[in-house]
This record gives C-alpha cells, structure tokens and sequence, in this order.
C-alpha cells in the first residue's frame, strides 16, 4: 500500500506542477473572467453616443407613433433635408442609416431603409417590425373594422399543459416546469464536463504510461511496485488532478456568477434554473460522473500498457474515443426525448449509461430500481474491466515495440501468465 501512495503522490504532484497543467489552468480562468466582465470591456471600449437614423417622412402621425414604440439602443430623429442629404450624413458618420417613409395611394406607409452596409441588421428589423404594426393598424381604422376585433386575432390562444395521475403515481410527484428547465441545465452542464473530462484526461493517463515505457522508468517502477498499483495510482492521481482542475475552475466560475449575480439574474439563472434543481439530481450527477470517470479511465490505462511510443497512444485509443462520442451524441438526442425507447436501452449500456441514465434521472421522475440496476451494471463493468485490465496492464507494461492493435490483448494476457 505504500508503494500505491508514492506512485499516486508522484502522478498527482508531477502533473499538477506541469507547466502544461499550470498555463491551460491559468488560460481558461482568464477566460472564465474575461467572459464574465465582455460587456464591461464593450462599455469601456465603446462610445457613450447613442447611434442615430435618421427619418425623412411627411406623415407626422406615423412617424410620432414610431418614435414612441422604439425602445432599442439607437435613437430616431427627424431629418427635415433631402435624401441626398441624408445619405451624404451617413456617409459622414452622423447617422447609422437613413429611413425614407412615403404614403401610398391607399394612404399607407411604406418605406425604403438606407444603411452603408449589412452588418447592422437589428435597427432594420425592429423599424420594419413597428411600421408593419403601423400599418396594421392603420388599414384596420380606415376598413372600419374595430381594433378589439384585430387584437382579439392575433391574441395567442389559451393552450395549457396539466398533467394527470397515472397507474404509476400521483401527477404531483412529476418535475414541475421549473424543476424540468433546471434539471436540463444541469444536465447540459454534467454531459460536457464528463465528455471533456473522460477523454482528456484518459488521454493523459494513455500517454503518462507510455512515456514512462518510452523512456524505460517502467522497468524500473515494475520492479520496486506491482504493476497493478501502478496503474490504480495513476488512474486515482490523474482523477485527482482532473478534480483539482475542475475545483478551481467551477470555483472561480461560482466566484464570479455570485459577484455579477445582478446582472445575471434575469438572465443566466432563468435560464438555467440551477436553483430549482433537487439534491438527488446533484448526487446523481455526481455519482454517474465518477463511475463514468473510472469505466473510462480503467480502458486507457489497460491501453496505454499496450504502446511504447506516445504516438501510438492516440491511435489505440480511437475505439475509446468514438465510445465516448457515441455516448455524447445519444445524451444530446435524447435531451428531447428521454422517454424514447433508444435512450432507455442506451441507459443500461454501461459504456454509455454514465451520461444516458443521468439525462433519464434529470428529466424524468424514473424508478429507483432502474437508476439502482443501471449503477449496479455499471459497478459490475468496471471490476470486470479492472480486473481484466490488471492483468493486461501487468502483462502489457512489459510490450515494447510497435502496438497499434487490438490483437495485443492476447499477448499481453500470455505475459501476465508467465510473470
């Protein structure tokens, strides 16, 4: 057991003082405080001028009741001279665009919209929008038709959503909207950490094993340890530094959401909805994160046994990563339709029941027993895999050479036989 500890001190203190680790680390929190201060740094960087378009037209009425419904972040004013020189003042930068308003025979408006270019769209749509209310309005007065009537036609219809009890259960025991928007963002958030997490750091457990074999430490190491705790230590040491990562990340991500929580408020957390989540969803998530963590990283260590040469690593390990991909993508789909039959049989498929079973149990009110029989088969996989990957391992530290196929299964358990 000791010799477990020093291997995982080694693997542990090793990759977190990596200059590798220290500069991606320092990098995304930048990034994280970057992102969180963008509008600071557009207002700080900005002009305080609000943009100006200005409106040549005769019809006063429309163009007071235009003036009245924009509420956006550019201004209108009303240009008493020519097109010619108006669009000469855009040229020149006073104005953003120029918007002609003319009435048509039928005594409606219409207009023609001015601009240098493309790329500033939003005050075209948001004129249009309100001149088409305008002019609504505008052939409903002179049709004679009463307004109620046109607001009671384009009023949304009364459509709602009640859930009745079922032979299963009460209908109140069903996620409520609220606890459903932020069950999904926690998922969201669960399924791309566990993605990114299961194949970066497989990746480096993979490669960690192989460059040790590459440089020759590994003859060393197997004589002083047994090669089956050298690779539970580095599975649990590169677990830690992936965990050490994510603390510091997701800390400083809380840190900065808490101190612009004001800002956010009607917008991050509406969305999201973290704070209507259960406790059983974050356990979950935790749970499916770590078993999902360890299927994973036992393969690459059993890989990684396998190669001499680091650039083997990436091509032995593509079956993993088309795994973790594949268990991705059905995660994704199933976001809108967890009930589908396909997700279900996926949710029992350890490969993929890490990430498929924890969007069941985000989005639907399941069964203990399927969430109890999903964790227990995956458990039973991952001592299996263990178990078969222990003896791969002892057998595979001793490969060198070319390995890029699978076929070095088979040597690597003759190996471990003789050992």
């Amino acid at each position: 057991m000791n010799k477990f500890w020093i291997v995982f001190s080694h693997t542990y203190l090793s990759k977190i003082k990596s200059k590798s680790f220290i500069i991606t680390t320092a990098i995304i929190l930048a990034l994280i405080v970057l992102m969180s201060n963008v509008q600071s740094f557009i207002e700080m960087f900005g002009s305080d001028e609000t943009d100006q378009v200005a409106v040549l037209t005769e019809q006063e009425e429309v163009y007071s009741q235009l003036e009245s419904r924009t509420e956006a972040d550019f201004e209108l004013e009303h240009f008493d001279g020519t097109l010619e020189e108006a669009q000469d003042a855009v040229g020149e930068e006073s104005f953003i665009a120029v918007l002609d308003i003319r009435e048509t025979e039928e005594g409606l408006p219409e207009a023609t919209y001015y601009s240098r270019d493309y790329t500033n769209q939003t005050a075209q749509n948001i004129l249009e929008s309100q001149l088409q209310q305008i002019k609504v309005e505008m052939a409903t007065n002179q049709s004679g038709i009463d307004p109620a009537v046109i607001a009671s036609i384009y009023e949304p219809v009364s459509f709602e959503n009640e859930l009745i009890a079922t032979g299963n259960g009460d209908a109140s025991d069903v996620k409520t909207e609220e606890e459903l928007s932020g069950a999904r963002g926690l998922v969201y958030a669960i399924l791309f950490l566990l993605y990114m997490a299961v194949i970066l750091y497989g990746n480096m457990i993979a490669m960690d094993i192989a460059n040790e074999k590459t440089s020759r430490v590994m003859e060393i190491l197997i004589s002083s340890s047994s090669p089956v705790s050298q690779m539970f230590a580095k599975i649990f040491g590169i677990g830690l530094v992936g965990l050490t990562q994510m603390i510091l990340l997701l800390g400083t991500a809380y840190f900065v959401i808490m101190q612009k929580q004001d800002e956010l408020i009607g917008d991050f957390f509406e969305f999201f909805g973290l704070s209507d989540v259960s406790v059983s969803t974050f356990i979950y998530a935790i749970i499916f994160f770590l078993l999902g963590y360890f299927l994973y990283a036992t393969l690459a260590a059993m890989l990684g046994s396998l190669v001499s040469r680091t650039e083997d690593v990436q091509q032995l390990m593509t079956p993993v990563t088309f795994l973790i991909i594949a268990a991705f993508m059905i995660s994704m789909i199933g976001l809108s339709m967890p009930e589908s039959t396909f997700v279900v049989i996926s949710s029992y498929i350890p490969f993929f029941s890490p990430m498929a079973m924890f969007l069941r149990v985000g989005l639907l009110d399941i069964a203990f027993w399927e969430v109890g029989l999903s964790i227990l088969i995956l458990i039973v996989t991952i001592i299996i895999f263990a178990i078969l990957g222990a003896k791969i391992y002892r057998g595979g530290v001793l490969m060198y050479g070319t390995s890029t196929s699978l076929k070095d299964f088979k040597k690597a358990l003759q190996l471990s036989k003789k050992e």
